[in-house]
Protein backbone atom coordinates (compact mmCIF):
# COMPACT_ATOMS: atom_id res chain seq x y z
CA UNK A 1 0.00 0.00 0.00
CA UNK A 2 1.50 3.45 -0.85
CA UNK A 3 2.35 5.35 2.18
CA UNK A 4 0.02 8.81 2.22
CA UNK A 5 2.52 11.80 2.20
CA UNK A 6 1.86 14.72 3.47
CA UNK A 7 3.69 17.76 2.54
CA UNK A 8 5.38 19.72 5.34
CA UNK A 9 4.06 23.05 3.99
CA UNK A 10 0.01 21.89 4.93
CA UNK A 11 0.33 21.67 8.51
CA UNK A 12 2.47 24.93 8.92
CA UNK A 13 0.02 26.75 6.52
CA UNK A 14 -3.14 25.35 8.50
CA UNK A 15 -1.95 26.56 11.34
CA UNK A 16 -0.96 30.36 10.08
CA UNK A 17 -4.32 30.35 8.52
CA UNK A 18 -6.20 29.44 11.63
CA UNK A 19 -4.04 32.31 13.32
CA UNK A 20 -4.41 34.83 10.98
CA UNK A 21 -8.44 34.45 10.89
CA UNK A 22 -8.46 34.45 14.45
CA UNK A 23 -7.20 37.25 14.58
CA UNK A 24 -8.56 39.60 11.50
CA UNK A 25 -11.48 41.23 13.02
CA UNK A 26 -9.36 42.79 15.73
CA UNK A 27 -6.87 44.60 12.47
CA UNK A 28 -9.77 46.12 11.29
CA UNK A 29 -11.90 47.27 14.39
CA UNK A 30 -15.38 48.99 13.38
CA UNK A 31 -15.91 50.55 17.20
CA UNK A 32 -18.98 52.40 15.99
CA UNK A 33 -20.10 48.79 14.21
CA UNK A 34 -19.98 47.51 17.37
CA UNK A 35 -22.15 50.21 18.84
CA UNK A 36 -24.92 50.45 16.54
CA UNK A 37 -26.87 48.01 17.70
CA UNK A 38 -27.33 49.73 20.95
CA UNK A 39 -29.55 53.01 19.74
CA UNK A 40 -29.19 54.60 23.30
CA UNK A 41 -25.50 55.09 22.48
CA UNK A 42 -26.02 56.16 18.78
CA UNK A 43 -25.31 60.35 19.90
CA UNK A 44 -21.89 58.54 21.24
CA UNK A 45 -20.93 56.81 18.07
CA UNK A 46 -21.64 60.04 16.24
CA UNK A 47 -19.50 62.20 17.96
CA UNK A 48 -17.11 59.06 17.25
CA UNK A 49 -17.33 59.43 13.88
CA UNK A 50 -17.64 63.25 13.45
CA UNK A 51 -14.09 63.74 15.39
CA UNK A 52 -12.83 60.91 12.88
CA UNK A 53 -11.95 59.34 16.54
CA UNK A 54 -13.08 55.89 15.28
CA UNK A 55 -10.40 55.96 12.77
CA UNK A 56 -8.14 56.24 15.47
CA UNK A 57 -9.25 53.12 16.83
CA UNK A 58 -9.42 50.72 13.17
CA UNK A 59 -5.29 48.91 13.98
CA UNK A 60 -6.21 49.23 17.78
CA UNK A 61 -5.81 46.17 19.47
CA UNK A 62 -6.42 45.89 23.12
CA UNK A 63 -8.73 48.95 24.39
CA UNK A 64 -11.88 50.03 26.76
CA UNK A 65 -14.28 52.07 25.61
CA UNK A 66 -16.34 54.56 28.23
CA UNK A 67 -19.49 55.15 25.84
CA UNK A 68 -21.98 58.08 27.29
CA UNK A 69 -25.68 57.24 26.99
CA UNK A 70 -27.88 59.53 24.91
CA UNK A 71 -29.68 60.37 28.28
CA UNK A 72 -26.34 61.79 29.64
CA UNK A 73 -25.03 63.15 26.99
CA UNK A 74 -28.07 65.56 26.15
CA UNK A 75 -27.86 66.95 29.57
CA UNK A 76 -24.15 68.64 29.02
CA UNK A 77 -24.12 71.31 26.67
CA UNK A 78 -19.83 70.68 26.52
CA UNK A 79 -20.81 68.71 23.14
CA UNK A 80 -22.39 71.77 21.76
CA UNK A 81 -19.95 74.89 22.75
CA UNK A 82 -16.61 73.10 21.86
CA UNK A 83 -14.09 73.77 19.17
CA UNK A 84 -14.07 70.81 17.00
CA UNK A 85 -10.40 69.89 17.70
CA UNK A 86 -11.00 70.30 21.19
CA UNK A 87 -13.99 67.54 21.31
CA UNK A 88 -11.97 65.00 19.70
CA UNK A 89 -9.47 65.11 22.19
CA UNK A 90 -12.23 64.79 24.87
CA UNK A 91 -13.54 61.60 23.13
CA UNK A 92 -9.80 60.29 22.96
CA UNK A 93 -10.05 60.56 26.70
CA UNK A 94 -12.67 58.09 27.19
CA UNK A 95 -10.79 54.99 24.96
CA UNK A 96 -8.48 53.82 27.74
CA UNK A 97 -5.70 51.93 25.87
CA UNK A 98 -6.16 48.67 27.97
CA UNK A 99 -8.40 45.56 27.70
CA UNK A 100 -10.65 45.41 30.88
CA UNK A 101 -13.07 42.70 32.03
CA UNK A 102 -15.67 43.01 34.81
CA UNK A 103 -13.28 41.19 36.85
CA UNK A 104 -10.67 43.07 36.05
CA UNK A 105 -12.60 45.88 37.48
CA UNK A 106 -13.74 44.74 40.78
CA UNK A 107 -10.11 43.88 41.18
CA UNK A 108 -9.63 47.57 41.27
CA UNK A 109 -7.61 48.55 44.61
CA UNK A 110 -9.71 51.33 46.45
CA UNK A 111 -6.14 53.30 46.07
CA UNK A 112 -7.38 53.42 42.16
CA UNK A 113 -5.35 52.02 39.38
CA UNK A 114 -3.77 54.98 36.83
CA UNK A 115 -5.02 54.25 32.92
CA UNK A 116 -3.56 55.73 30.08
CA UNK A 117 -6.13 57.14 27.18
CA UNK A 118 -5.85 57.92 23.39
CA UNK A 119 -5.59 61.48 24.61
CA UNK A 120 -2.52 60.71 26.68
CA UNK A 121 -1.09 59.74 23.06
CA UNK A 122 -1.46 62.58 21.13
CA UNK A 123 1.18 64.83 23.24
CA UNK A 124 -1.33 67.85 24.04
CA UNK A 125 -1.88 66.46 27.50
CA UNK A 126 0.07 68.15 29.96
CA UNK A 127 2.06 65.53 32.23
CA UNK A 128 -0.14 62.42 33.27
CA UNK A 129 -3.35 64.48 33.09
CA UNK A 130 -3.94 62.49 29.54
CA UNK A 131 -4.39 58.98 31.78
CA UNK A 132 -7.84 58.55 33.99
CA UNK A 133 -7.55 57.01 37.97
CA UNK A 134 -10.00 54.38 38.02
CA UNK A 135 -11.42 53.54 41.85
CA UNK A 136 -13.01 51.23 43.22
CA UNK A 137 -15.53 51.81 46.76
CA UNK A 138 -15.70 48.62 48.57
CA UNK A 139 -18.36 49.31 50.35
CA UNK A 140 -21.21 49.56 47.90
CA UNK A 141 -18.88 48.61 44.81
CA UNK A 142 -18.99 51.71 42.84
CA UNK A 143 -16.23 52.27 39.99
CA UNK A 144 -15.44 55.96 39.04
CA UNK A 145 -13.40 57.04 36.87
CA UNK A 146 -11.72 60.55 37.04
CA UNK A 147 -8.22 62.65 36.29
CA UNK A 148 -5.29 61.86 37.96
CA UNK A 149 -5.34 65.70 39.45
CA UNK A 150 -6.74 65.42 43.10
CA UNK A 151 -9.37 68.50 42.43
CA UNK A 152 -10.46 68.00 39.28
CA UNK A 153 -14.11 68.61 39.07
CA UNK A 154 -14.80 66.60 36.31
CA UNK A 155 -15.23 62.35 37.31
CA UNK A 156 -18.05 59.25 36.30
CA UNK A 157 -19.04 55.96 37.50
CA UNK A 158 -18.99 53.16 35.50
CA UNK A 159 -22.75 52.24 34.76
CA UNK A 160 -22.56 48.55 32.89
CA UNK A 161 -20.87 46.45 30.44
CA UNK A 162 -22.73 46.44 27.14
CA UNK A 163 -20.29 44.70 24.72
CA UNK A 164 -16.78 42.63 25.24
CA UNK A 165 -14.74 40.58 22.65
CA UNK A 166 -12.38 39.07 25.02
CA UNK A 167 -8.80 40.21 25.50
CA UNK A 168 -9.12 42.58 22.51
CA UNK A 169 -12.22 45.34 23.26
CA UNK A 170 -14.80 46.12 25.91
CA UNK A 171 -17.19 48.75 25.98
CA UNK A 172 -18.86 50.15 29.32
CA UNK A 173 -21.37 53.12 29.74
CA UNK A 174 -20.60 55.62 32.28
CA UNK A 175 -22.82 58.69 33.17
CA UNK A 176 -20.77 61.23 32.60
CA UNK A 177 -18.74 62.71 29.68
CA UNK A 178 -14.91 62.75 31.08
CA UNK A 179 -13.07 66.28 30.42
CA UNK A 180 -8.80 66.15 31.08
CA UNK A 181 -8.16 68.70 34.10
CA UNK A 182 -7.27 71.72 32.89
CA UNK A 183 -8.71 71.41 29.57
CA UNK A 184 -10.03 74.07 27.71
CA UNK A 185 -13.06 73.10 25.38
CA UNK A 186 -13.40 76.63 23.68
CA UNK A 187 -9.90 76.61 22.69
CA UNK A 188 -8.91 78.54 19.67
CA UNK A 189 -6.99 80.48 18.26
CA UNK A 190 -9.18 83.33 17.27
CA UNK A 191 -11.00 83.65 20.74
CA UNK A 192 -10.05 86.75 22.54
CA UNK A 193 -9.17 87.05 26.19
CA UNK A 194 -12.31 88.44 27.89
CA UNK A 195 -10.12 90.67 30.38
CA UNK A 196 -13.54 91.19 32.63
CA UNK A 197 -13.15 93.54 35.14
CA UNK A 198 -14.55 91.71 38.20
CA UNK A 199 -15.00 94.53 40.90
CA UNK A 200 -16.46 96.81 38.68
CA UNK A 201 -19.01 94.15 37.60
CA UNK A 202 -20.09 93.80 40.82
CA UNK A 203 -20.26 97.46 41.84
CA UNK A 204 -22.52 97.40 38.32
CA UNK A 205 -24.69 95.09 39.91
CA UNK A 206 -25.71 97.44 42.89
CA UNK A 207 -26.35 94.62 45.31
CA UNK A 208 -22.58 93.55 46.01
CA UNK A 209 -20.49 96.13 47.02
CA UNK A 210 -19.59 94.41 50.48
CA UNK A 211 -18.16 91.60 48.62
CA UNK A 212 -16.38 94.08 45.96
CA UNK A 213 -15.02 95.68 48.64
CA UNK A 214 -13.84 92.43 50.31
CA UNK A 215 -12.35 91.56 47.13
CA UNK A 216 -10.33 94.73 46.72
CA UNK A 217 -8.86 94.93 49.82
CA UNK A 218 -7.92 91.09 50.04
CA UNK A 219 -5.76 91.25 46.82
CA UNK A 220 -7.56 87.86 45.50
CA UNK A 221 -9.76 89.56 42.55
CA UNK A 222 -6.38 89.55 40.43
CA UNK A 223 -6.15 86.08 40.92
CA UNK A 224 -9.36 85.75 39.94
CA UNK A 225 -9.18 87.48 36.91
CA UNK A 226 -5.83 85.68 35.98
CA UNK A 227 -7.96 82.42 36.10
CA UNK A 228 -10.10 83.64 33.74
CA UNK A 229 -7.90 82.42 31.28
CA UNK A 230 -8.12 77.90 30.56
CA UNK A 231 -11.38 76.04 32.03
CA UNK A 232 -12.25 79.44 33.16
CA UNK A 233 -14.18 80.41 37.25
CA UNK A 234 -17.72 80.22 38.47
CA UNK A 235 -18.22 82.93 40.68
CA UNK A 236 -20.96 82.94 43.84
CA UNK A 237 -21.07 86.18 45.46
CA UNK A 238 -23.23 86.93 48.53
CA UNK A 239 -25.52 89.68 48.39
CA UNK A 240 -25.13 93.08 50.79
CA UNK A 241 -27.92 91.77 52.60
CA UNK A 242 -26.55 88.12 52.83
CA UNK A 243 -24.06 89.99 54.22
CA UNK A 244 -25.74 91.89 56.77
CA UNK A 245 -27.81 88.68 58.28
CA UNK A 246 -24.67 86.89 59.16
CA UNK A 247 -24.69 86.35 62.42
CA UNK A 248 -22.56 88.36 65.32
CA UNK A 249 -21.35 84.57 66.48
CA UNK A 250 -19.62 84.43 62.61
CA UNK A 251 -16.77 87.63 62.65
CA UNK A 252 -15.62 87.24 59.16
CA UNK A 253 -14.33 90.30 59.02
CA UNK A 254 -12.08 89.75 62.22
CA UNK A 255 -10.13 87.05 60.82
CA UNK A 256 -7.08 87.51 59.85
CA UNK A 257 -6.15 88.15 56.35
CA UNK A 258 -5.01 85.06 55.04
CA UNK A 259 -8.04 83.10 56.68
CA UNK A 260 -10.25 85.87 54.94
CA UNK A 261 -8.57 85.38 51.63
CA UNK A 262 -9.38 81.27 51.46
CA UNK A 263 -13.19 82.29 52.77
CA UNK A 264 -13.27 84.75 49.04
CA UNK A 265 -11.90 81.75 47.63
CA UNK A 266 -14.44 79.33 48.76
CA UNK A 267 -17.10 81.46 46.71
CA UNK A 268 -15.50 80.19 43.25
CA UNK A 269 -15.31 77.20 41.46
CA UNK A 270 -12.04 76.75 38.93
CA UNK A 271 -14.34 76.09 35.73
CA UNK A 272 -17.10 77.85 34.19
CA UNK A 273 -20.87 76.68 34.88
CA UNK A 274 -23.93 78.02 32.96
CA UNK A 275 -26.76 78.33 35.39
CA UNK A 276 -28.29 75.06 33.44
CA UNK A 277 -24.66 73.19 33.96
CA UNK A 278 -25.32 73.94 37.78
CA UNK A 279 -28.88 72.58 37.49
CA UNK A 280 -28.35 69.65 35.92
CA UNK A 281 -24.56 68.73 37.55
CA UNK A 282 -23.51 65.21 37.64
CA UNK A 283 -20.67 65.29 40.20
CA UNK A 284 -22.59 67.32 43.24
CA UNK A 285 -19.53 67.96 45.47
CA UNK A 286 -17.06 70.09 43.78
CA UNK A 287 -13.99 71.77 44.75
CA UNK A 288 -13.07 75.20 45.02
CA UNK A 289 -9.87 77.33 44.18
CA UNK A 290 -9.97 77.32 47.86
CA UNK A 291 -9.47 73.39 47.62
CA UNK A 292 -6.51 73.82 45.31
CA UNK A 293 -4.79 76.00 48.17
CA UNK A 294 -5.53 73.82 51.01
CA UNK A 295 -5.76 70.12 49.69
CA UNK A 296 -7.90 67.77 48.12
CA UNK A 297 -11.41 67.28 49.75
CA UNK A 298 -11.36 70.11 51.78
CA UNK A 299 -13.10 73.44 50.94
CA UNK A 300 -15.53 71.26 49.01
CA UNK A 301 -19.30 72.79 48.13
CA UNK A 302 -22.29 70.68 47.53
CA UNK A 303 -24.24 71.76 44.79
CA UNK A 304 -27.69 70.32 44.14
CA UNK A 305 -31.42 71.66 42.70
CA UNK A 306 -33.58 72.24 45.60
CA UNK A 307 -37.13 73.75 44.76
CA UNK A 308 -36.97 74.62 41.31
CA UNK A 309 -33.46 76.72 42.09
CA UNK A 310 -29.41 75.95 42.49
CA UNK A 311 -28.88 75.34 46.32
CA UNK A 312 -25.04 75.70 47.77
CA UNK A 313 -24.18 73.89 50.59
CA UNK A 314 -21.11 74.78 52.28
CA UNK A 315 -21.44 72.46 55.34
CA UNK A 316 -22.54 75.02 57.51
CA UNK A 317 -25.00 76.89 55.48
CA UNK A 318 -27.53 76.59 52.07
CA UNK A 319 -27.93 79.50 50.05
CA UNK A 320 -29.67 79.43 46.86
CA UNK A 321 -28.59 81.04 43.47
CA UNK A 322 -30.71 84.84 43.34
CA UNK A 323 -29.56 85.99 40.17
CA UNK A 324 -27.04 85.81 37.46
CA UNK A 325 -24.66 89.03 37.62
CA UNK A 326 -22.71 87.86 34.15
CA UNK A 327 -22.90 85.03 32.21
CA UNK A 328 -20.05 84.79 29.44
CA UNK A 329 -17.81 82.54 28.80
CA UNK A 330 -14.87 81.88 30.96
CA UNK A 331 -16.75 83.71 33.61
CA UNK A 332 -19.98 83.48 35.45
CA UNK A 333 -20.89 85.13 38.31
CA UNK A 334 -24.24 84.49 40.35
CA UNK A 335 -25.60 86.12 43.54
CA UNK A 336 -26.61 84.22 46.10
CA UNK A 337 -28.44 84.42 49.19
CA UNK A 338 -26.09 83.57 52.05
CA UNK A 339 -22.11 84.09 52.80
CA UNK A 340 -20.85 80.59 52.34
CA UNK A 341 -18.96 79.69 55.73
CA UNK A 342 -16.56 77.03 55.53
CA UNK A 343 -16.84 74.26 57.81
CA UNK A 344 -13.19 73.83 58.21
CA UNK A 345 -12.89 77.29 59.53
CA UNK A 346 -16.49 78.15 61.12
CA UNK A 347 -17.24 74.67 62.27
CA UNK A 348 -17.07 73.16 65.95
CA UNK A 349 -13.70 71.51 64.65
CA UNK A 350 -12.04 73.71 62.30
CA UNK A 351 -8.83 72.18 60.68
CA UNK A 352 -5.76 74.27 60.40
CA UNK A 353 -5.87 76.77 56.95
CA UNK A 354 -2.07 76.28 57.08
CA UNK A 355 -1.24 75.48 53.78
CA UNK A 356 0.42 71.96 53.34
CA UNK A 357 3.49 71.69 52.66
CA UNK A 358 4.95 69.69 49.48
CA UNK A 359 7.13 67.05 52.19
CA UNK A 360 3.92 66.71 54.19
CA UNK A 361 1.18 66.23 50.95
CA UNK A 362 -0.40 62.94 50.75
CA UNK A 363 0.19 61.29 47.29
CA UNK A 364 -2.21 59.84 44.92
CA UNK A 365 -5.55 61.99 43.84
CA UNK A 366 -8.53 62.11 45.86
CA UNK A 367 -11.52 59.59 44.98
CA UNK A 368 -14.60 61.50 43.88
CA UNK A 369 -18.14 61.37 46.20
CA UNK A 370 -19.58 57.77 45.96
CA UNK A 371 -22.41 57.41 43.64
CA UNK A 372 -24.44 54.65 44.81
CA UNK A 373 -26.12 52.85 42.09
CA UNK A 374 -29.94 51.29 41.64
CA UNK A 375 -30.26 47.90 41.12
CA UNK A 376 -31.06 48.85 37.19
CA UNK A 377 -27.98 50.07 37.21
CA UNK A 378 -25.84 47.99 38.93
CA UNK A 379 -22.33 46.68 37.28
CA UNK A 380 -22.93 43.95 34.67
CA UNK A 381 -26.90 45.09 33.97
CA UNK A 382 -27.63 47.50 31.25
CA UNK A 383 -31.35 49.01 30.88
CA UNK A 384 -32.18 51.28 28.12
CA UNK A 385 -34.64 54.37 28.83
CA UNK A 386 -37.72 54.05 29.15
CA UNK A 387 -39.97 53.06 26.30
CA UNK A 388 -36.60 51.32 24.55
CA UNK A 389 -35.86 47.71 23.84
CA UNK A 390 -32.94 45.81 25.21
CA UNK A 391 -30.20 45.84 22.40
CA UNK A 392 -31.10 43.00 19.83
CA UNK A 393 -29.36 39.66 20.92
CA UNK A 394 -27.15 41.24 23.55
CA UNK A 395 -26.98 37.64 25.72
CA UNK A 396 -26.75 35.45 22.79
CA UNK A 397 -24.08 37.67 21.08
CA UNK A 398 -21.46 36.91 24.08
CA UNK A 399 -22.68 33.37 23.99
CA UNK A 400 -22.09 32.84 20.36
CA UNK A 401 -18.77 34.87 20.73
CA UNK A 402 -17.67 32.41 23.71
CA UNK A 403 -18.49 29.23 21.03
CA UNK A 404 -16.79 30.68 18.29
CA UNK A 405 -14.04 30.89 20.61
CA UNK A 406 -14.02 27.30 22.23
CA UNK A 407 -14.61 26.20 18.72
CA UNK A 408 -11.39 28.10 17.09
CA UNK A 409 -9.56 26.50 19.92
CA UNK A 410 -10.44 22.79 18.94
CA UNK A 411 -9.61 23.30 15.48
CA UNK A 412 -6.32 24.92 16.68
CA UNK A 413 -5.81 21.78 18.66
CA UNK A 414 -6.52 19.62 15.83
CA UNK A 415 -4.37 21.50 13.57
CA UNK A 416 -1.36 20.94 15.93
CA UNK A 417 -2.24 17.03 16.75
CA UNK A 418 -2.31 16.35 12.22
CA UNK A 419 1.32 17.95 13.17
CA UNK A 420 2.17 15.84 15.70
CA UNK A 421 1.08 12.60 13.79
CA UNK A 422 2.72 13.73 11.30
CA UNK A 423 5.93 14.03 12.95
CA UNK A 424 5.48 10.46 14.14
CA UNK A 425 4.62 9.07 10.45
Amino acid sequence: MAALRISHFAPTAIVYFLLLSSSYPIVALNITSLLSTYPDLSDFANLLTATAVDGDLIHRSSLTLLAVPNSFLRSSDLTHRSSASSLADVIRYHVLLQYLSWPDIRQIPAAGKLITTLYQTTGRATSNFGSVNITRNPANGAVSVHSPASYSPSNATILSLIKTLPYNVSIFTVNSLLVPYGFDLMASESRPPLGLNITKTLIDGHNFNVAASMLMASGVVEEFEADEAGAGITMFIPTDDAFADLPTTERLQSLPADKKAVVLKFHVLHSYYTLGSLESIVNPVQPTLATEEMGAESFTLNISRVNGSVAIDSGIVQASVTQTVFDQNPVAIFGVSKVLLPREIFGNNPISTTRPSPNNEATGSAQPPDISLSPENSPGSYTPPSGMSSPPGFHEELRSEAQINRAQRFILACAMSCIGLYVVV
